[in-house]
């Protein structure tokens, strides 16, 4: 039986929380603050029934499949209040590890501009289906349309399927990632039974057109028509299949700028920790000799080839290194004017205790999960650093996610003096 609840905020995840009668906190999907509803009621969960009173910040959600796919959660609310709330989180992160800061308001980004897309496809009796789990399910939701996506990808759904097609067994699944770039889409599908050589020459036709770049399968290259580039000239960065990439070019953009202008001119080196394929090592690189260590080789492989076809940049070195294991030691990072981390969600708690011994005049973090990068903020300012700015940027549009830069200025006093770091 439906029980009759009042809306009172919003959790993390973006569901509405509410009381029972009986006093059970209940969390409750597609719901706003302030808005009386009746919904169903299992365990913590709450599933809408009826909307009684409806919020005045309520709009109407910019995708048919709203509510069934399991990709947005926040569409149906206004943007100034789903952006302050979004900002909100990340003062509640901070608050939670003992930090009081001011945080800047939300730097938003626009509808369609999603240019890294990781589809789920099964093959059917009737064929391939590409698309999303659907909301709390391991069923794939066939999309015909995302307002996230920019339209290169939205556009080519057909034929990102018919590619799939030719390689998928009934009953299997298999996931594809598609990056747009300048030149193509980069398309990288897993899952897939090994191409023969009927394979390859059926799927090279898809290149005919020049909207594919390239095609991998399970790391194994099948086709490159042209090579995949990011431009912003004068830097050209080069994705690797199927690797890491920021969301959107606008987000990027944003957090490159914050991380420059954090920098400012307190000169070089500068070390990018996490630096993937050199989102910020390049951009970085126009005024500083940069240092750039990352886990993953193919990452390194793809800054690499950036690094040799970009233009107006200084040295650049890079190192491969699990920063997790063997996180860089305070005497190795005492030569640094700046270090940038930008790790995965699970942030970078080894790195942030020895950066926190270190001398290091200016650090800045980067992180899509404010929860890891509020703790690894606390070591920090434990060891004597000073957080000086958090600004979130929007990167994941209707989603509980949110990209968080933090900047940090060396407070306590140090009588040590640098002295000139070798980047070899």
């Amino acid at each position: 039986m439906a029980e009759t609840l009042t809306i009172t905020s919003l959790g993390h995840e973006g569901d509405g929380i509410a009381e029972t009668a009986s006093g059970q906190k209940v969390f409750v999907p597609f719901t706003l603050p302030g808005e009386v509803v009746t919904a169903d009621i299992d365990g913590e969960r709450g599933h809408l029934v009826s909307i009684i009173t409806p919020s005045p910040d309520r709009i109407a959600p910019a995708c048919r499949h709203f509510t069934v796919c399991g990709g947005c959660s926040l569409q149906h609310w206004a943007p100034e209040k789903y952006q302050a709330w979004k900002r909100e989180l990340v003062v509640h992160a901070f608050a939670q590890r003992g930090i009081e800061t001011e945080v800047n308001p939300v730097i938003p980004v626009a509808p369609h501009s999603r240019r890294r897309a990781v589809f789920t496809l099964s093959r059917t009796e009737q064929g391939v289906v590409l698309g999303f789990n659907k909301r709390e399910s391991h069923d794939i939701l066939a999309i015909e349309e995302c307002p996230l996506l920019v339209p290169e990808i939205e556009t080519r759904r057909d034929k990102l399927a018919a590619l799939a097609d030719r390689l998928m067994d009934r009953g299997k699944r298999a996931r594809m990632t598609v990056v747009s770039t300048d030149t193509g889409l980069d398309v990288s599908l897993e899952g897939a039974r090994k191409p023969g050589r009927a394979d390859y020459e059926a799927l090279g036709r898809a290149a005919v057109d020049g909207s594919i770049s390239r095609l991998t399968v399970d790391g194994a290259e099948i086709f490159m028509s042209r090579v995949p580039e990011i431009r912003n000239d004068p830097i050209v960065l080069y994705p690797s299949a199927g690797g890491f990439l920021q969301a959107t070019a606008s987000s990027e953009l944003a957090m490159a700028d914050l991380v420059d202008a954090a920098i400012g001119k307190s000169g070089g080196p500068v070390l990018d920790l996490f630096s993937g394929i050199g989102t910020f090592t390049l951009k970085l690189a126009r005024r500083f000799p940069v240092l750039a260590v990352e886990g993953e080789t193919k990452l390194l492989q793809a800054l690499d080839r950036s690094m040799r076809f970009s233009t107006g940049i200084r040295a650049v070195t890079t190192r491969r290194r699990d920063l997790f294991l063997n996180p860089m030691a305070p005497v190795e990072l005492k030569e640094f004017k700046a270090v940038v981390f930008d790790p995965p969600r699970a942030g970078a708690k080894a790195q942030a205790e020895t950066l926190a011994k270190s001398i290091v005049p200016k650090i800045v973090g980067v992180s899509c999960n404010p929860a890891t990068l509020a703790r690894d903020a606390r070591i920090l300012i434990d060891g004597g650093y000073k957080l000086t700015s958090v600004t979130p940027v929007d990167q994941f549009l209707w989603s509980g996610h949110v990209e968080v830069v933090a900047t940090f200025e060396l407070a306590r006093k140090s009588a040590s003096k640098g002295r000139p770091v070798r980047l070899s």
